[in-house]
């Protein structure tokens, strides 16, 4: 009775955390300005089975897509033990699926196959990182944060994996000698081989590891659960509703400022009265553009908790490909660290930290280095937009600040003067014709 009252509270506790966690995310995330993602119902949900469930867009690169596709389903199919190891727990039963016989068995051989090609594909990924060194996970923007929260996530998935393992041996031998409460049940095609680790334990020493490979199998898969939500690994849950949310529209497209839109529509509609008193009693006019992170939209803001920081956005992005300072990672993770930021501050009853997303975690600099070609956008594995960001960033320096770089500036003067980006007036650009 005294163990099953502690592995209640302690499920109890585990949920809880990880609830209030969310809570605090799904706050921050709607912090942003509101957006209307729910049109095309249908679309939206096959762009969430294709790309999140499927995982259409990792297997661009196939060694990759593999492994991850590997650790993706093991670990979910895996755990699936844990309903099993929750009713053990609850009720004091053991192995209560047992019933389902020779189904059973299966189910148990399946996860075992699953668990060592989910530890043997978190080794690989440790070697790419740690050993091979890909190029894309060592940018300046992969401080020691990054880089060790994507260690700690692969060792840890390594170590639940050998305690799943462990578990099943002992049981599998306590089984064997008819030790009181381990029923026969199961197929154990992989943990049989563990005799080399384990096999020369006595019989109460396989109880201990047994015992002690359970809690640690659910005590692991509840800080996991909890630490994901401060990690780039909750990209696992909001995966679905980042892509279920994407832009749908083609990349090329640009939205229109919804308060430049109702300024031209008034300049244009000849029944409104320019000279008409603004009424008092409207809410102050928007922003243009985005200073900081309440300026953009919840989407955006979703993206940044949802980015895995693969760092495929940036090893296709040309501007940083050429040794320009932007990296689309960077610009995500910077989004989230400062949203991050401001729900501290936000709790703290202290907003008005002095800080902003620009300026103080985007420079100028990184945004005029983007091409706006979108290949951060198509490259992504979760459909996040990275250019959105950007865009509405420069949005806030051109229309807030007038600030932009002498080409660009110049390219302003163009326009408004001549109609055109270039240097000539209407009335010359035929000339051409006439020299050829």
């Amino acid at each position: 009775m005294v163990a099953q009252i502690a592995f209640i509270v302690t499920l109890l506790v585990g949920i809880s955390l990880f609830l209030l966690r969310v809570k605090k995310i799904r706050r921050n995330i709607l912090l942003g300005r509101d957006i209307d993602r729910s049109d095309c119902k249908a679309d939206r949900w096959k762009t969430m089975i294709r790309v999140a469930l499927g995982q259409s867009k990792m297997v661009s690169r196939p060694v990759a897509g593999f492994l991850h596709i590997l650790v993706y389903v093991g670990f979910v199919i895996i755990n699936i033990e844990v309903l099993e190891i929750i009713i053990d727990g609850a009720t004091g039963s053991h192995r209560a699926l047992s019933f389902l016989g020779g189904f059973y068995d299966i189910l148990i051989a399946s996860f075992e196959m699953l668990a060592i090609l989910v530890f043997v594909a978190c080794l690989l990924f440790l070697v790419r990182r740690n050993i091979i060194k890909i190029k894309r996970f060592h940018l300046r923007e992969m401080t020691t944060w990054p880089k060790t929260d994507a260690n700690i996530i692969l060792i840890w998935e390594c170590l639940l994996m050998f305690a799943f393992l462990s578990m099943n041996y002992c049981d599998m031998r306590l089984q064997e000698v008819g030790h009181e409460g381990y029923i026969q049940a199961g197929s154990y095609p992989v943990s049989q081989y563990m005799g080399f680790i384990w096999g020369g334990l006595s019989e109460a020493g396989w109880v201990v590891v047994e015992r002690a490979a359970w809690w640690f199998h659910i005590v692991g898969i509840l800080i996991f659960a909890v630490y994901i939500t401060y990690s780039k690994h909750f990209h696992i849950i909001l995966a679905f509703p980042n892509t279920y949310y994407s832009n749908l529209m083609n990349l090329g497209r640009m939205t229109n400022l919804e308060a430049v839109t109702k300024e031209v529509q008034l300049m244009i509609d000849p029944s409104a009265d320019p000279y008409a008193t603004p009424d008092p009693d409207a809410p102050p006019p928007e922003r243009f553009g985005a200073k900081d992170v309440v300026d953009l939209s919840w989407k955006q803001l979703l993206d940044a908790y949802t980015c895995t920081e693969c760092g495929r956005c940036s090893s296709v992005c040309p501007a940083n490909q050429t040794g320009k300072l932007l990296s689309p990672r960077k610009i995500v993770m910077d989004t989230r660290d400062r949203l991050e930021e401001y729900g501290k501050n936000l709790d703290a009853g202290n907003v008005e930290d002095g800080k902003s997303l620009l300026g103080d975690y985007i420079s100028e600099e990184e945004l005029w280095g983007c091409t706006s070609c979108n290949a951060c956008t198509d490259a992504c594995p979760v459909n996040i937009d990275p250019l959105s960001t950007i865009i509405d960033l420069r949005r806030y320096l051109i229309m807030e600040e007038s600030k932009s770089p002498e080409p660009i500036t110049a390219m302003f003067n163009n326009v408004e003067n001549n109609g055109a980006p270039w240097a000539f007036s209407a009335m010359d650009r035929d000339k051409w014709r006439e020299e050829a």
